[in-house]
Formats: structure tokens, C-alpha cells, sequence
């Protein structure tokens, strides 16, 4: 006669390796809860990049602030333009 009990000869590494898995598996469930209500709360977090400034648009401000004046910014606005010695 054979006695069945709860152990059924899995042995404390089954036991150990079950509750290790069981623990992996939860944490990767509340980790993809997680991330998912992230995800739906805010489309995106990250500032956009700002647009890249022109030569052009650099060369105006800094004309437009009195760093250069006219005859330079015309030649350097030339030059940039593939004008050069004009």
C-alpha cells in the first residue's frame, strides 16, 4: 500500500526552483502592468529635439544684435550661399 503525502518526491530543489519561478513570473506580471500604464499615461515624456538653426538664421540673429554689421553680414551671407567674392 502506497501513502500518498504532498511531497511526491519533487525533493527542496523543486520547491526551491517552483517558488523562484513563481517569483520571476509575478515580477515580470506587475512589470508589464507597469510599463503599460506608463505607456497610456503620457505618450511621451522626452522634450522634442529642437530643430536644427540654420547658418543663415545664426548669421540674421547675430546681425540683428549688432555683433556684425551690414557690409559683413552681406559678404558672410554671400559666402554661405555659394557667392563668395561678391
Amino acid at each position: 500500500m502506497e501513502v500518498y503525502g504532498w511531497n511526491d518526491g519533487m525533493g527542496l530543489w523543486g520547491y526551491v526552483l517552483m517558488s523562484i519561478s513563481m517569483v520571476v513570473v509575478w515580477g515580470a506580471i506587475i512589470t508589464g502592468i507597469v510599463l503599460l500604464a506608463r505607456s497610456l499615461r503620457a505618450p511621451s515624456q522626452h522634450p522634442m529635439q529642437p530643430t536644427p538653426r540654420m547658418a543663415e538664421d545664426v548669421l540674421a540673429e547675430r546681425f540683428a544684435r549688432g555683433e556684425i554689421d551690414a557690409v559683413e553680414y552681406q559678404n558672410r551671407l554671400a559666402v554661405l550661399r555659394g557667392q563668395p567674392g561678391t
